[in-house]
C-alpha cells in the first residue's frame, strides 16, 4: 500500500534532514573567516617587516624605547599564530568526524612533513632573497608542522588526558625557562627545538635558528582538538556560542589576574613614564616561546571573535574573509614573495635608505601599503581556494 505523505511535511523532513550538513557549513565558514581576518593581520606585520628592517622590535618588545605606533602595530600580529595552531587543532577534530583516528594520524603526519619541507625550501628563499640560504629560520610554518606529528600522536589518548597533557604544557612550560643548555651540552639540540630559542651549527657554515620552539604549541594544538566536540553535527550553536565566550572572557580575565601579579608567566611589567607606556609594559609579552600570559590573552580574544563571528556570519564580509582563510599556505607564500619582490625593486631603484637596508619613516606608510595589497594578494587567493572546493580529485590540494 502507497501512503501519500503531505508535502508540507516533506518539505519539513526535508528541511530537518539538511540542518546538520547545512550547520557544519556555516561553522566553517566562521573557522575560515577568522583565519582569513588573522591572515589580514600577519600581512600588516609582515609589511612592517619589510619597510621596516631598520626598527626591528625585540620579543617582548621594549616599551620604554618603541614608537606606541609601532608597538601597537606590533601587537597586532600576536594574533595570527597562537589563533592558527589553535584552528589547526579544531579542523583536525572535525576531519575526524568523516575519517578514522588511523586516517587523520596519517594525514596529519604527512601535511606535517610538508609543512616542515615547505619551511626550509620555499619559505626560507622567500624571506633570504637565496636559492641556498645559510640560515633556516625555523619559524611558524615550521612549528606547525611539528605540532601535527605531535598531535598525530596525542589525539589517541582518552579525552581527560588529552586535557590534562594540553594544559599542563600551557600553563606549565614557563616552569622550564631557567634551564639553559649550551652547544656543549649533550641535549643542546633537542631543547633548542622544544623550548629555547637559540643557533644550530649545521656545518658547512649554515645554521638553523628555532625561533619557535614548539612545546607550547603542542599544548594548544592538543586543547584546539579537545574543544572540537564544540562543534559537533547537531550540536547546539547558542550554547556553542555561550561556551566561547565563557572560555575567552575566563582566560582574559586569567591574563589580568595572573599579570597583576607580576609573578608568573611572562617578564615582569612596570609602570613607565605615563599611563601609555604602563599599558605598553602590560602588553609587552613573550612570543618566542609564547608565556603562559601570551596565550592567554591571544587565544582568549580569539575565542570571542570565532563566538562573534558565528553570530553574525550572514555579514556580507564573513564569505570574503572565509575565502581568504580558505587557501592559508597558498596565501601565505603568496605574499611572502610578493614583498620580497617588492623590496628588491624599491631597493635597486633608492638605494640603501635606512643604513643597509631600504627603508620609510612613517608607520602610515606600512598601513598604506597593506591597504593597496589587499586586492591583489585576495583576487588569486580566492581563485585558489575555489579550485580547493572544485578539484577534490587533486590530492596535493589539500596539503596546501
Amino acid at each position: 500500500m502507497v501512503t501519500k505523505m503531505d508535502p508540507n511535511a516533506a518539505f519539513g523532513a526535508g528541511l530537518r534532514a539538511e540542518t546538520p550538513a547545512m550547520a557544519t557549513s556555516r561553522r566553517l565558514i566562521s573557522i575560515d573567516a577568522l583565519r582569513g581576518l588573522v591572515m589580514l593581520f600577519m600581512l600588516v606585520d609582515h609589511v612592517r617587516e619589510t619597510w621596516f628592517l631598520h626598527l626591528q622590535v625585540s620579543d617582548p618588545v621594549d616599551a620604554t624605547t618603541v614608537m606606541p605606533s609601532l608597538f601597537f602595530t606590533r601587537l597586532l600580529s600576536t594574533f595570527c599564530a597562537p589563533t592558527f595552531v589553535a584552528l589547526t587543532g579544531l579542523s583536525a577534530w572535525l576531519y575526524g568526524q568523516s575519517h578514522s583516528k588511523a586516517e587523520v594520524s596519517s594525514f596529519l603526519v604527512k601535511r606535517g612533513l610538508f609543512l616542515m619541507f615547505l619551511e626550509v625550501t620555499f619559505v626560507g628563499i622567500a624571506w633570504s632573497g637565496k636559492l641556498i640560504p645559510q640560515t633556516f629560520w625555523l619559524q611558524v610554518i615550521w612549528t606547525i608542522g611539528v605540532s601535527m606529528i605531535a598531535l598525530a600522536a596525542l589525539l589517541h589518548l582518552p579525552r581527560w588526558a588529552q586535557l590534562v597533557v594540553g594544559l599542563v604544557i600551557v600553563c606549565g612550560h614557563n616552569l622550564l625557562d631557567g634551564i639553559v643548555l649550551t652547544p656543549a651540552d649533550a641535549y643542546y639540540v633537542p631543547w633548542a627545538m622544544i623550548h629555547q630559542r637559540a643557533v644550530i651549527e649545521l656545518g658547512g657554515g649554515m645554521i638553523a635558528k628555532t625561533t619557535y620552539p614548539v612545546l607550547p604549541w603542542i599544548g594548544v594544538i592538543l586543547l584546539g582538538y579537545y574543544a572540537g566536540p564544540l562543534f559537533a553535527k547537531g550540536s547546539d550553536a547558542a550554547l556553542r556560542r555561550k561556551r566561547l565566550m565563557q572560555l575567552g572572557l575566563g582566560m582574559l580575565i586569567g591574563f589580568v589576574v595572573i599579570r597583576l601579579s607580576n609573578v608568573y608567566g611572562d617578564k615582569p611589567w612596570f609602570f613607565g613614564e605615563d599611563g601609555l607606556r604602563t599599558v605598553m609594559s602590560f602588553l609587552s609579552l613573550t612570543k618566542y616561546p609564547p608565556s603562559l600570559l601570551f596565550l592567554l590573552s591571544t587565544v582568549g580574544v580569539g575565542a570571542l571573535l570565532l563566538a562573534l563571528f558565528e553570530k553574525y556570519e550572514q555579514h556580507r564580509a564573513m564569505p570574503m574573509l572565509a575565502l581568504l582563510g580558505g587557501a592559508p599556505m597558498f596565501y601565505y607564500l603568496l605574499h611572502l614573495y610578493v614583498l620580497k619582490i617588492l623590496y628588491l625593486i624599491a631597493l635597486q631603484i633608492f638605494g640603501p635608505t635606512k643604513g643597509t637596508v631600504y627603508g620609510v619613516d612613517h608607520i602610515w606608510i606600512v598601513w598604506a601599503w597593506v591597504a593597496v595589497l589587499i586586492v591583489p594578494l585576495y583576487l588569486p587567493t580566492r581563485w585558489f581556494a575555489q579550485l580547493k572546493q572544485r578539484r577534490k580529485d587533486i590530492v596535493w590540494l589539500k596539503y596546501m
